[in-house]
Formats: structure tokens, sequence, C-alpha cells
């Protein structure tokens, strides 16, 4: 987020062909970019797309970063790229109210020059964005059969193997079922990009024949039969502003078993569905077993379907319409 805007900015220098628009992700530091390419493009007009955001991330224990004081500059960097930017967009609703519920106690940190009516100027210009994904690429991978032939269901891990996905929460969870006498088989797909976890390597010694898959699949085609044959998500993040991988499980079917407090409530309504979402641990936990001790689990889930609405197919002319406003 720091270095990022100079490169970034000096090879748009070096393009000949002529731009419309500038579309930036959050980790831009956006006021940088544009002043380094103002002489040349100075009408130019420029969105930003909140991924995420630094104001809301929750830093991990062991993050260097939060330990010099840097987790402030990174947000202050994505209230300043909002603040600069001509259209600030967020991948679900949850992020954009969250985004700007914080920005008020952000900015009141600081001990002068607060600029706290700069907030009602990025709401103004703030809209969600629902993200585009190719789910359609799954279909071509769907299993023929309804029902699960699977002698005991599949729990699905499908997200990077980081903090801020709380592996300890869902191992912990793991655990809690086997001592009560409950079965299944486990999958633990997903990036890691440091070193591996330890309580990844714990729960390869403590669940070991249970798990069936263990680290990133080596194509798309084996990853969407893996989710086609997978029978409960469990969703055990500390955050997400919109949560690609739970989409792309629900899609495929999976019994989803979610956190209330995150943006999986844009995707399915929890007084709809009472059975996918938990405030506690221990509630989790319960809904596990009921879905386990009911049988429901070999049926996919039949919202998945619902789902189809990120599609790129349903998208498309809803970024086109944005971007060309812009």
């Amino acid at each position: 987020m720091h270095g990022g805007a100079i490169t970034l900015a000096n090879a748009f220098l070096e393009q000949d062909e002529p731009f419309s628009a500038i579309l930036a992700s959050d980790m831009l530091d956006l006021p940088v970019f544009l002043s380094r390419i103002r002489e040349r493009h100075s009408s130019i007009p420029a969105g930003i797309y909140f991924h995420e955001n630094q104001l809301a991330y929750p830093w991990s224990p062991r993050d260097g970063d939060k330990k010099r004081g840097l987790d402030l500059h990174y947000s202050f960097l994505n209230y300043t790229s909002a603040l600069v930017a001509n259209a600030a967009f967020f991948n679900s609703d949850f992020h954009r109210k969250r985004f700007l519920s914080d920005l008020p106690d952000f900015l009141k940190r600081y001990p002068d020059n607060q600029n706290l009516d700069t907030i009602q100027e990025i709401q103004s210009k703030s809209q969600t964005l629902w993200l585009g994904m190719d789910l359609a690429g799954f279909d071509q991978h769907r299993p023929s059969g309804q029902i699960s032939k699977r002698e005991r269901p599949l729990v699905l891990w499908n997200h990077r193997w980081e903090y801020d996905k709380n592996p300890i929460g869902f191992f912990r969870i793991l655990y809690r079922l086997i001592d009560d006498g409950f079965e299944f088989d486990l999958a633990l797909a997903g990036d890691r990009f440091e070193e591996e976890p330890p309580y990844f390597q714990e729960a390869k010694e403590r669940l070991g024949s249970r798990i069936i898959q263990y680290g990133r699949l080596s194509s798309f085609a084996d990853y969407a039969k893996l989710l086609w044959n997978s029978d409960i998500a469990l969703v055990t993040s500390i955050q997400d502003f919109f949560g690609g991988s739970v989409v792309e499980s629900i899609y495929c079917g999976c019994h989803p078993i979610l956190p209330r407090r995150l943006a999986y409530t844009d995707h399915l309504c929890p007084d709809d569905h009472p059975e996918a979402f938990y405030d506690e641990e221990e509630e989790a936990i319960d809904l596990i077993k009921q879905l386990l001790a009911s049988g429901n689990w070999r049926k996919p889930f039949k919202e998945g379907y619902t789902m189809s609405r990120y599609d790129w197919s349903n998208q498309i002319e809803t970024y086109d319409h944005l971007l060309a406003r812009m």
C-alpha cells in the first residue's frame, strides 16, 4: 500500500493508449497515484473498489505492522483514497455501511484537523457494487446425483489459511463434535501465504484419516468437484466483507453454518434460514448436530441457486453502467 502507487503510476504513464476511467482497488494509495499522473491525465475519473478495508480489518497478534503503529496509517490511506475518488464502490451492503460507520471514531482519534465533514462527502459517492464471480464455471462439474452417497458428511474449509478466517475456532468446533461422538470427513482446501500454521499441523495429526484433502487443489476442476461433493460449509471467520469462497460453497449446495455478524447476512436472510446462522460457537455446534441428526446434510442446500445473482452474466451490465456513468 506504499510503493505500489508509484510503481503502478510509472507503468501507467508508459501506456500510449487513451483511457476513459481508472478503477483502483482498496490496496492502492489513490492520492499518490493520481498525483503522479496528473500532468498528463488530470481529467480521467477514478473510482475505488473496496474488497476490504483497513478500518475494520482484524490484525493478527503476530503482525509487526500493528506493533509499529502502521495500522492507523493503512486506515488513513483507505480514507483519503475514498475522499479523492469520483466514486467509492463496496462489494456488499455490509461493507459499505461498516466503512462509513467506522469513519467517525477513526477520525476522532486524531488530535486536530479531524475533518469529520468529509464523511458525508464520501457517503454521497459510495454505493454497493456486488462482487462479480464466475459461478457458471462450476456447473460443468456438477455431479448427476442430488443425494449424497457418502457414509458420513464432508465438512469443508475453502478459505485462506490465515488469522482473519479463524481456523482455531473452526478446529475447536470440530474437536467438540468428535468428543461428542459425531463422525465426519474433512476437506482443508485454500491458500496459505506464510509458513504452515501450527494449528493446521495439529489438526492434521488429530484428525488423521478424516482429512480427505489437505492444501490447495491442483486445478479449478478439482476444486469445483470438491465443493459439489462437500456437504457442510462451516465458517468461523473473524472478518469477511463479502465472502467469495462462502458464496461458491453455497452455490455448490453445501449447507452453510455462518456467523451472523459478517457480510453473509447479505447473501441469506437469517430470519428465513435460522438453521444457517449462529452468534456463539456453542450455537454452531448445536446447528451442526441438528443437521447431522436429521440426515438433511445428504440433500443439497435448497437455496444454493440464489447465489447465481453474483455470476458475471447477472452483474456485468451493472458494472458497465456504473463505470460509464463515472
